[in-house]
C-alpha cells in the first residue's frame, strides 16, 4: 500500500508514476476527492466534538450553581446525534478509500523503463553463450515423454490440462534441483531454511498484493476460506505481519521450497505445452527484509543469488529489466533472470527478483525500529525465484540434450542425482 501522505504531498508525481502502471488518472482523481471529503468531514467532527465538551462543562457549571440546564442538555443531545451520523460518514468514506488505495500498485523506481507492456523491456546483460548444436534440438515436451520421464496426458487424466507427472529420472532430477538449489541458498548466500503452509488466510494475501485485485489466479477452498499459495512469497513475507524488529536484526533472509498453485486465469491460451506455464509447480523462492536504505543493494544481491544457480549449471541466460508496466502489482523494480532454452531457441523467464519496497510492510505491519531513535518505519520487503524448479528442469533437458536423445546430467548436479547421465530410450 502506497503511503498516504505521499500521495497528497506529491499528487502530481503520484498521478504520473501510477499511469506508468496503468491506473487510469479518474481513479488517482476519486482517490483525491475522497481524501479531500474525509478531511473536511473530521474537521467538522473536530470542531462538533469541541463543541459537546465545551456545551458539557456549561451544563456542569449550571448544575453546581442550581441552575436550569435542560435547554444546554437538549443542544448536547442534538449535537451527538449530529457526531454519530458523520462518524457514520466518515466510515464510509474510509472504506471508499481503502477500496481505492488498494487498487494502486506499487510506484516504479526512478531507473525502471517506462512503457505498457514487455517491450520496454531493458536488457542488461547476457551471460554465457547457447551452445551449438550439430542436430537440431528438441523442445522438453517431446524429450520428457520420450525418455519415460514426464507425462502430461497420464497427469490430465488425473486432474486436467497443465499439470504434469513426473517419472523415475524426471521426479529424480526435480527432487536434485531442489536439494541443490537449498543447499547453495542456506549454506553460501546465507538464508535462513523455512518451510511455510501451503494455505493461507485472505489477510496474507491481502498484504502481500494477491487480493483484493487478483482473486481470479488464485484457488480457494471453500468453505474454510482458505487458498493455496501460488508462490512462497506469500507466507514467508508475512512471517513478521504485525511485528516490530530491530535495526540490528535486519536483514532478514529466508529461501523456502514450496509448490505453487495458479488458476493462470489471465493467461489465455498461452504456453499450453510442456511446464512453462503449469496450475501446479515447485520454487525454491528468496525472501529478503531489509532497512530503506539498504534495499536496492539487497535487489542486486538477491537477484546475483539466484543467477549463481543458473551459473553453476552453466546455462546461458541473460538479465532484463522490466518495464513499469510490465512488473507485478507489488514491485517498485523487478530483473527477470531468462534462461536459453534451444529447443524453442528462445529466452524465458526463470526467476522475477523484486524490490517491493515499503508496499507489502505497510499492508503488513512490518516494521522496525531504528538504531538511532525515532519512531518505527516500514520494513522493505524483497523476494526472487531462486530458482523455479519445473523450469530450471526444462532448461537442463533442452540445454544438455544429446544426439542420441540422452540427457547429461550436469556437473555440480551428480552428487544430489548419483548419475551423470539420463540414458536414451
Amino acid at each position: 500500500m502506497l503511503e498516504r501522505e505521499l500521495l497528497r504531498s506529491e499528487g502530481g508525481r503520484a498521478r504520473e508514476l501510477l499511469a506508468a502502471r496503468g491506473v487510469e488518472g479518474s481513479l488517482f482523481d476519486r482517490w483525491t476527492a475522497l481524501d479531500a471529503e474525509r478531511r473536511s468531514l473530521l474537521g467538522e467532527l473536530e470542531a462538533l466534538q469541541s463543541r459537546r465538551n465545551e456545551e458539557s462543562k456549561e451544563i456542569g457549571r449550571l448544575k453546581s450553581r442550581g441552575e436550569d440546564a435542560a435547554a444546554r442538555i437538549a443542544a448536547v443531545g442534538e449535537i451527538k446525534e449530529t457526531i454519530g451520523a458523520l462518524e457514520e460518514r466518515v466510515a464510509g468514506v474510509d472504506r471508499e478509500l481503502v477500496d481505492v488505495e488498494m487498487g494502486f500498485p506499487n510506484l516504479p523506481h526512478e531507473s525502471v523503463p517506462r512503457g505498457a507492456d514487455e517491450s520496454a523491456n531493458r536488457v542488461e546483460r547476457v551471460v554465457g553463450e547457447p551452445r551449438a548444436f550439430d542436430f537440431e534440438p528438441r523442445a522438453h515436451w517431446d524429450l520428457g515423454p520420450e525418455l519415460g520421464i514426464l507425462d502430461f496426458e497420464r497427469a490430465a487424466k488425473l486432474t486436467g490440462a497443465r499439470f504434469a507427472v513426473y517419472f523415475g529420472l524426471g521426479a529424480r532430477l526435480e527432487r536434485a534441483l531442489v536439494n541443490f538449489m537449498l543447499d547453495l541458498h542456506t549454506a553460501q548466500h546465507g538464508y535462513t531454511e523455512v518451510l511455510p503452509p501451503f494455505l493461507v488466510n485472505a489477510e496474507t494475501l491481502t498484504a502481500t498484493g494477491q487480493l483484493p485485485k487478483f482473486e481470479q489466479d488464485l484457488f480457494k477452498l471453500e468453505p474454510s476460506g482458505y487458498y493455496l499459495i501460488p508462490t512462497a512469497e506469500v507466507p514467508v513475507t508475512n512471517l513478521h505481519s504485525g511485528e516490530t524488529l530491530a535495526e540490528a536484526d535486519l536483514p532478514r533472509r529466508y529461501v523456502a521450497f514450496t509448490p505453487c498453485f495458479r488458476a493462470e486465469a489471465g493467461s489465455y491460451g498461452k504456453d499450453v505445452r510442456g511446464l512453462i506455464r503449469q496450475h501446479q509447480f515447485q520454487k525454491v523462492e528468496l525472501v529478503q527484509l531489509t532497512t530503506p536504505e539498504t534495499s536496492y543493494e539487497a535487489l542486486a544481491e538477491l537477484t546475483g543469488h539466484a543467477e549463481r544457480v543458473l551459473q553453476l549449471l552453466e546455462l546461458p541466460y541473460r538479465v532484463v529489466c522490466l518495464a513499469s508496466g510490465d512488473m507485478s502489482f507489488a514491485s517498485a523494480k523487478t530483473y527477470d533472470l531468462e534462461v536459453w532454452l534451444p529447443g524453442q531457441d528462445a529466452y524465458r523467464e526463470i526467476s522475477s527478483c523484486s524490490n517491493c519496497t515499503s508496499f507489502q510492510a505497510r499492508r503488513a505491519g512490518i516494521r522496525y525500529r531504528p538504531e538511532g531513535g525515532g519512531k518505527p518505519r516500514p520494513v522493505h520487503t524483497l523476494n526472487g525465484s531462486g530458482l523455479a524448479v519445473g523450469r530450471t528442469l526444462v532448461a537442463v533437458l533442452e540445454n544438455y540434450q544429446q544426439a542420441d536423445g540422452s540427457i547429461v546430467v550436469p556437473t555440480v548436479l551428480r552428487p544430489f542425482l548419483g548419475v551423470d547421465r539420463i540414458p536414451a530410450p
